[in-house]
C-alpha cells in the first residue's frame, strides 16, 4: 500500500491511519451473525429498513471492493465490521450479503460509472453519511493492505462528487479509527 492516496492530491491518507482503522473493522467484522433469515413480517420490515438506510453506503462499498476486480475476504471482514459500528449491531451477515449481491446485479446490468453516480446522488444530500461513506470506502481500500490506482480513482470521484473538499477530507481521515475501537 502506497503511503498516501490519491497519488498527486492533496489528501493525506496514511498507512498508519488506514492499517488502524482496517484493523479494528475487521476485528468487528469477524464476530460471527447467529441470525438466519427474515421469518416474521417484522424481520422483513426491518430488513427493508436496513437496505433503505444502509444500502447506499453498502453499494458504495461493494464499487471500492470491485474496483481491482476481486472481492477478498479481509473487505468483507472491514465492511461487516463497519456496518455492525453504523448499525449498532443490527446488520447481520445475511443483510450485508443481500445489500452485495443486489450491488452486484446493479453493477453488472447498468456499469459502475453508472452506479457510482446514483450511489453518489443518493448520499450528496446528507452530509454526514457522505463523509462516513468515504471514510468507510478508504478502510476498505486498504483491508487487502494495498491501495491500486483503480481503488484510488473511486475514491476521488466520491469525494469529487459528494463535495468533499481536500481540507475536510484531511480532516475526517485524521479521524479515522478514533470511533471503532470499543
Amino acid at each position: 500500500m502506497s503511503d498516501s492516496l490519491p497519488p498527486g492530491s492533496n489528501i493525506r491518507l496514511t498507512r498508519e491511519r488506514l492499517e488502524h482503522l482496517r484493523d479494528q473493522l475487521r476485528q468487528r467484522g469477524q464476530r460471527p451473525s447467529l441470525a438466519a433469515g427474515p421469518r416474521t413480517s417484522a424481520d422483513l420490515i426491518e430488513a427493508m429498513q436496513i437496505v433503505e438506510e444502509y444500502g447506499p453506503i453498502c453499494e458504495a462499498m461493494y464499487l471500492m471492493m470491485a474496483a481491482d476486480h476481486r472481492v477478498v475476504n479481509a473487505e468483507r471482514e472491514v465492511l461487516k465490521g463497519a456496518l455492525d459500528v453504523l448499525s449498532n449491531g443490527r446488520i447481520r451477515t445475511m443483510h450485508m450479503e443481500a445489500m452485495l449481491d443486489a450491488a452486484a446485479r446493479r453493477c453488472a446490468s447498468e456499469g459502475k460509472d453508472v452506479r457510482l453516480q446514483k450511489v453518489i446522488e443518493q448520499l450528496a444530500d446528507d452530509t454526514a453519511r457522505a463523509e462516513v461513506t468515504v471514510v468507510l470506502a478508504a478502510a476498505i481500500a486498504a483491508a487487502d493492505a494495498r491501495i491500486v490506482p483503480e481503488e484510488s480513482a473511486v475514491l476521488d470521484a466520491m469525494f469529487k462528487g459528494l463535495n468533499i473538499s481536500h481540507k475536510r477530507a484531511n480532516e475526517l481521515l485524521e479521524n479515522i479509527g478514533s470511533e471503532v475501537s470499543q
